[in-house]
């Protein structure tokens, strides 16, 4: 759900409303084990001087971990999340995949956690990726794995271009065009020869 904030401090208490909000369970591995991805977006309005208006976004993502219900030891609701939130992670891999080796198509549709980070993945952004691992040698495939996913992530190749939303960028070129076609008129109307 969006909801309009105008400090640090609310956008802090939104998305501790989220948080709280979050399906968590414990399984085998994890206590308190996040049985689903979470995705806090900030979006920012920079009205400039000159009419520009700049729509920059920060997406916050914090995936649940991908989980072999043999060690997780999961059965019936918690083996069912613990499928989807692999189904999640392995769309997720087949996007970072096609990204970095270039691919025609990328899968974006393929789950919902695909469509909603498509502008962090492979359009105009700049994306950093926090892998979390363990220190326990009972952990290390799971390390290894999430290491892996994070390096093919690191591979991406992202087009950076200013957030600027397309009718507001038109408005801003048509005011700089009045703006100049007026100097010009007032030029001519006061006896200025050719520019």
């Amino acid at each position: 759900a969006m909801r309009p904030v105008g400090s640090p401090e609310e956008a802090m208490a939104v998305l501790s409303d989220g948080s709280s909000n979050r399906a968590t369970g414990a399984t085998a591995m994890n206590a308190t084990s996040s049985r689903s991805h979470a995705i806090f977006t900030v979006s920012i309005e920079l009205r400039l001087r000159g009419g520009k208006v700049l729509t920059p976004r920060f997406n916050f993502v914090d995936l649940a971990g991908s989980e072999r219900a043999k060690r997780t030891g999961a059965s019936g609701d918690r083996f069912a999340e613990g499928v989807q939130i692999n189904k999640g992670l392995l769309a997720l891999g087949n996007v970072i995949s096609a990204l970095c080796e270039k691919h025609a198509h990328v899968p974006y549709r393929d789950s919902k956690l695909t469509r909603l980070l498509q502008d962090s993945l492979g359009g105009n952004a700049h994306t950093l990726m926090i892998a979390c691992v363990s220190p326990s040698d009972a952990d290390m495939e799971e390390t290894l794995n999430t290491l892996k996913y994070a390096n093919r992530a690191r591979q991406i190749q992202n087009k950076l271009l200013i957030a600027q939303d397309p009718v507001q960028a038109r408005i801003a070129d048509l005011l700089e065009q009045v703006a100049t076609l007026t100097a010009r008129l007032q030029h001519y109307e006061s006896g200025g020869g050719p520019l």
